[in-house]
């Protein structure tokens, strides 16, 4: 099931809390569609076209710590940790964490409140040696663009050092990936860490734009620099030629790092906020998308 908020613009479908079900994403605001009324260009693909595989990601999903799990690495096989926007994980062995991984689950309690253009989701927290968290979300949308409001208090009495992003699924009208599709962003940027030759000889830049050098059949994966300095009112924008419509986002953070996923039908700009909350403080941000046609 997904419930919906719309404005005549704009149409975004959100599922249900608990839908997803998995230990991976923020199950408050998990984007599956998004649809631009002008032109009815839509955004969002699954992680995977194939049942089973992946990790059920679709849409504009968050996730906190995927590189690190709070209290993960503290705590002893059988006792839990928490995995923010998710609920406590209870780890399995004595092996690093894995944000594939499967782990029993106590999810968070979740409430929320609805508008027809807006929602607001509160996580409540559930403590866990030390480590609780109370997450505050709220979507609305304005005009072509989606705001993403975050607020976070940390109600517990470890420090909080949390990483979180978007991972966007983004199929702009379902064309798979190659030379129609443009990614601009600030400054000069250039392509760093690509996880294979594949990689490196499927993506180049020109100026601020990076574009495919042809369709692809498997995933790729690299890190994106050189933006750090620019000026820039965006962190990036996807623009797909053949059909017009395109996307960008912004936020009012600087952003630790930008990385760039994707296989044959999706493209995932992934921007990290990394913030530290001591105990009995809290911390805002916001994201924010835009939809549009050239």
């Amino acid at each position: 099931m997904a419930r919906i908020l719309s404005n005549g613009q704009l149409t975004v479908e959100i599922a249900d809390v608990g839908a997803y079900g998995g230990t991976r994403f923020d199950w408050s605001g998990f984007i599956t569609g998004v649809t631009l009324e002008q032109g009815g260009h839509t955004f969002c693909v699954p992680e995977s076209l194939i049942p089973g595989q992946g990790t059920g990601g679709s849409g504009l999903c968050n996730e906190f710590g995927i590189s690190r799990a709070i209290g993960y690495d503290d705590a002893a096989p059988g006792e839990w940790f928490p995995k923010f926007g998710v609920g406590l994980l209870q780890k399995q062995k004595d092996e690093p964490y894995s944000f594939v991984g499967e782990y029993p689950l106590i999810p968070f309690p979740v409430n929320e409140e609805w508008t027809t253009d807006s929602v607001t989701y509160t996580v409540e927290p559930l403590e866990c040696r030390g480590y609780s968290m109370k997450l505050v979300k709220t979507l609305k949308l304005d005009g072509n663009r989606l705001d993403i409001y975050y607020h976070v208090e940390n109600v517990g009495t470890e420090p909080l050092r949390l990483e979180e992003y978007i991972h966007n699924f983004v199929g702009i009208d379902q064309a798979d990936v190659g030379p129609d599709y443009e990614l601009k962003l600030p400054g000069s940027p250039r392509i760093t860490s690509p996880e294979s030759s594949f990689t490196e000889n499927l993506l180049k830049i020109e100026g601020n734009a990076l574009t495919w050098t042809g369709e692809t059949n498997r995933q790729f994966y690299c890190k994106l620099e050189g933006w750090e300095q620019a000026e820039a009112d965006y962190y990036w924008e996807l623009v797909h030629k053949s059909s017009g419509a395109g996307m960008r986002e912004s936020g009012d953070f600087t952003a630790e790092r930008i990385a760039l996923w994707g296989d044959k039908h999706v493209i995932s700009p992934e921007v990290f906020i990394d913030i530290t909350i001591l105990p009995r403080h809290s911390k805002g941000w916001r994201r924010s998308y835009q939809f549009f046609t050239c």
